[in-house]
C-alpha cells in the first residue's frame, strides 16, 4: 500500500528520462554523418610494393568525419606477403577488391586508387559498376581496354623492370621500382623526406608479383562508362603519363579533375589535404 506512490513516481521519472534520451539521440543522429545520408563509403587501393597500411594517416581522418573506410591489402603484399606466388597477377588483385565489395555488400562506393592501383580500380569498375558511385585516380595509371601497366611505360623503363625481375625477383617478382635503393626512390622520387615516415615505410615495402604490371585490363562493360571518374594530379611529382591522364580528364565528359600541391604519396606526406579533396568529391 505504501509503495505504490513511490513506484508511480519512479515510473514517471523513467519515462521522462527516456523521452529526453530519445530527443537527444534524434538530435545527435541528425547531426552525425555516420547516421545520415551524408556518410560516404571509401575503399582505398594501395599501389605496388605497399599495402593497406599506407593509408594509416588518411583513413582515420575520413572516419573522424563520420565516413566508412576500407583499405584492403592486395594478395602477396603487406601483411599478406606470405601469400605471394608466381601465378598471382592483376586478376587476383581485382578479385581481392571485388570480393570485399560483395562480401561486405558495399554500394555507392568511392573507389580510390593510387599509382598502379589505377589498374586495379579500372578493372573493378568494369566488373561491378553497380556498386560504385565514383572512381578516383590519385596520381594513377588509367589504362584503355587491353592495356597493361608496362604498356603505359617508356621502353627503357619496361626493360629495366624486366631485368630486375630476372636478376633479383626469381623471374616473377619485381623487387623495387628501379635499380636505385628503396630509400633514394622513396625520398628523392616520391618526395617522402620525413625521417619518421621513411622509417615507417621502408621496412614494409614488399616485392610485387610482376603480373600485377603485365596483365592487361579488360574494359568491356558498357555500364562502367556511366560511373563518375576523377583524376587527382599530384603536382610535385614528375610523371609524363600522369600529365597525359590529367589532360584527358580535363577534356573528357564524365570526368572531374583536381590537383594537389603534393608529391606522389599524399596519404603519407599530405593526408589532411588529400582528405579535403576526397570529401569535396564525396559532397
Amino acid at each position: 500500500m505504501t509503495t505504490a506512490p513511490s513506484t508511480s513516481l519512479a515510473r514517471r521519472a523513467f519515462l521522462k528520462s527516456s523521452a529526453a534520451g530519445a530527443v537527444a539521440a534524434t538530435a545527435w543522429s541528425a547531426q552525425s554523418p555516420a547516421q545520415s545520408g551524408d556518410r560516404a563509403i571509401f575503399v582505398l587501393i594501395h599501389p605496388a610494393w605497399f599495402g593497406g597500411w599506407c593509408w594509416r594517416k588518411a583513413a582515420p581522418l575520413l572516419r573522424a568525419r563520420g565516413h566508412e573506410v576500407y583499405a584492403p591489402t592486395l594478395t602477396g603484399l603487406g601483411e599478406r606477403a606470405h601469400l605471394a606466388k608466381r601465378d598471382i597477377g592483376l586478376a587476383t588483385h581485382v578479385e581481392d577488391v571485388v570480393n570485399l565489395l560483395e562480401f561486405e555488400d558495399l554500394r555507392r562506393v568511392i573507389l580510390v586508387g593510387n599509382s598502379s592501383g589505377g589498374m586495379v580500380i579500372t578493372a573493378v569498375a568494369d566488373r561491378v559498376p553497380e556498386r560504385l558511385a565514383q572512381v578516383v585516380y590519385l596520381d594513377a595509371f588509367v589504362p584503355e581496354n587491353g592495356q597493361s601497366l608496362v604498356d603505359l611505360l617508356p621502353p627503357d623503363r619496361r626493360q629495366a623492370m624486366a631485368e630486375l625481375v630476372e636478376a633479383e625477383g626469381q623471374g616473377w617478382l619485381l623487387p623495387r621500382f628501379a635499380p636505385l635503393p628503396w630509400d633514394k626512390i622513396v625520398r628523392d622520387r616520391w618526395g617522402v623526406t620525413s625521417a619518421a615516415d621513411l622509417s615507417w615505410i621502408l621496412p614494409r615495402l614488399k616485392p610485387t608479383p610482376f603480373r600485377h604490371f603485365t596483365d592487361p585490363v579488360q574494359r568491356t562493360n558498357p555500364a562502367a562508362t556511366k560511373v563518375a571518374r576523377t583524376f587527382i594530379r599530384c603536382r610535385q611529382f614528375q610523371q609524363p603519363m600522369f600529365d597525359k591522364h590529367a589532360g584527358a580528364a580535363q577534356q573528357t565528359r564524365g570526368w572531374r579533375y583536381r590537383e594537389l600541391r603534393a608529391p606522389h604519396l599524399p596519404y603519407v606526406t599530405h593526408p589532411a589535404e588529400l582528405v579535403d579533396v576526397l570529401l569535396d568529391l564525396a559532397a
